[in-house]
C-alpha cells in the first residue's frame, strides 16, 4: 500500500470519528466555553471543521505565514451548517491527497510567523501534523462536551457513556 493510500485510509477513519462528535454538539452550546481562555464551542468546532483542508494546503503551497494572513471564519451557528462546512473541507483534502503523487510528499513545507520559522517540514510530516490536529481538538471538544453532561461516542473504541449505555 502507497503512503498515499495509508493517508488516505486514517483520513477517512478520522472523519467518520470528527463526524461522530461534530454531530452532538447542541445548537444552544456555540457560545459556551469551560474556561476564559478556552475557545467557544463554535470556535473550536469551526477550527475541526476545516482541518481537513489542510491537506489541500499542504500539497499546493509551499508555506502558511501567519503574519501575512488575516483569519476571520464565518461564524457558524448550528450543527448542521458545522457538519456542511467539515464535509467540505473533507471533500477538498480527500481530493487533493488522491491527485497528489508521492513525490510531492517529501517536498519541503514551512510554517511561519514573518521571520520566525515555526516548523519546517515534508508535505507528508505537513499531513500528519493536520491528522494529529484534528484528534487533538477533537478530544479537547470532547472534554467541552463532557463538562456539558453530554454523552461521548468512542473513538477508537466505545466509549464510557457507550459501555453504560
Amino acid at each position: 500500500m502507497s503512503i498515499i493510500e495509508l493517508l488516505l485510509k486514517e483520513i477517512e477513519q478520522e472523519a467518520r470519528t470528527t463526524r461522530k462528535m461534530l454531530s452532538i454538539v447542541p445548537n444552544d452550546k456555540y457560545d459556551w466555553k469551560p474556561h476564559p481562555k478556552s475557545m467557544t464551542i463554535r470556535q473550536l468546532t469551526t477550527h475541526i471543521a476545516q482541518i481537513p483542508a489542510w491537506v489541500t494546503m499542504a500539497l499546493t503551497t509551499d508555506e502558511l505565514d501567519f503574519a501575512k494572513i488575516s483569519y476571520t471564519p464565518d461564524p457558524i451557528n448550528n450543527t448542521a451548517d458545522m457538519l456542511t462546512f467539515f464535509e467540505t473541507s473533507y471533500a477538498d483534502g480527500r481530493a487533493s491527497l488522491e491527485a497528489a503523487n508521492e513525490a510531492q510528499l517529501a517536498e519541503p513545507w514551512t510554517l511561519r510567523n514573518g521571520d520566525h520559522i515555526i516548523a519546517s517540514m515534508t508535505r507528508y510530516e505537513t499531513i500528519r501534523v493536520s491528522i494529529a490536529q484534528t484528534i487533538h481538538h477533537r478530544a479537547q471538544l470532547g472534554v467541552f462536551l463532557r463538562l456539558l453532561d453530554i454523552p461521548i461516542p468512542g473513538s477508537y473504541g466505545p466509549s464510557a457513556d457507550e459501555m453504560q449505555g
